[in-house]
């Protein structure tokens, strides 16, 4: 698979990963809430390592810098 995903697109889902993990350790997010963000959270995570998103592919989009 191509990568899709450019660095400041990887920053920013590592940072809403990171802001749930606080949020879900500190007791602010409990319940139904809390297991439905912590699976997203585990979903941004493997696609900001991978620097695929599946989710641009049926649409073109990619925030990947341009290669010369």
């Amino acid at each position: 698979m191509k990568k899709n995903m450019g660095s400041a697109d990887r920053i920013i889902r590592v940072l809403i990963v990171l802001a749930i993990a606080g949020l879900y350790y500190t007791g602010i997010l409990t319940g139904m809430v809390a297991t439905i963000l912590l699976v997203v959270a585990g979903v941004f995570l493997l696609t900001a390592f991978m620097s695929i998103c599946p989710l641009y592919m049926p649409f073109g989009i990619s925030t990947c810098s341009k290669k010369k």
